[in-house]
């Protein structure tokens, strides 16, 4: 089949997604289909941090983006994949498009400009990094569960053959959202439960993807994921 038709053939069944969950699943569940974004891109302000006199360096974040490795388990590619969307420090030197680029390195190529919106949701502004940056502000996340929702197995027991991506499934995730920074001349901490849906794929059917391995979808806002 030629590449090109093939990916046309890939948005339609994505779309067909997106359609078929609203009609199976809208009542009474916060739904995401995969063209659905994470809503908006204010910058979370809960837990923010004081600013700083003297930088103190904390522990527990990367001071530089961790690439998401190659991977065909698609529990573990989602927790990397969570792992990378929450993990930054502001003290690095680096900019949000820096980490937002480790998602993008593993995005599936039919949804990559979706999903950098998605991305982009989840990082702060350039305006509240420079914020966070005079307060040496450090984030990561620690997962607690990495798990198919129902809400998904739901949608694919009903779903019409073909309306469904092969090898497309979904990962909610759950877990602690960790920040330290400087108040005044003392590290502080704050933290958060949070959780959220990544949408994979790891059966390719297009050519040109590599075999065997998965590829990021799409992501649900911040603490609205499938259930």
């Amino acid at each position: 089949m030629d590449p090109a038709a093939n990916r046309r053939r890939r948005r339609l069944l994505i779309a067909a997604i997106a359609g078929g969950l609203a009609l199976l699943l809208l009542i009474g569940l916060g739904m995401y289909g995969l063209l659905r974004g994470p809503g908006t891109n204010e910058p979370d302000t809960e837990g923010s941090i004081q600013p700083a006199g003297t930088p103190v360096p904390s522990a527990g974040a990367p001071s530089s983006p961790k690439p998401i490795p190659p991977l065909s388990d698609p529990a573990e590619f989602a927790r990397q994949v969570g792992q990378a969307l929450l993990t930054w420090d502001t003290s690095s030197g680096l900019e949000p498009s820096d980490y937002a680029q480790v998602l993008a390195d593993a995005a599936d190529t039919t949804e990559a400009n979706a999903l950098a919106v998605d991305v982009r949701a989840y990082l702060p502004n350039s305006e509240a990094w420079a914020q966070l940056r005079t307060y040496q502000t450090r984030q990561w996340l620690t997962i607690d569960s990495v798990v198919v929702p129902e809400a998904w197995t739901t949608a694919e027991a009903q779903a019409a053959p073909g309306q469904i991506p092969r090898g497309a499934t979904a990962y909610t995730i759950e877990g602690t959202r960790h920040r330290t920074g400087i108040w005044g001349t003392q590290p502080v901490e704050a933290s958060r439960p949070v959780s959220f849906t990544v949408f994979i794929v790891c059966t390719p059917p297009a050519p040109e993807f590599r075999a065997d391995l998965c590829w990021l979808l799409r992501l649900s806002a911040l603490d609205n994921p499938l259930r």
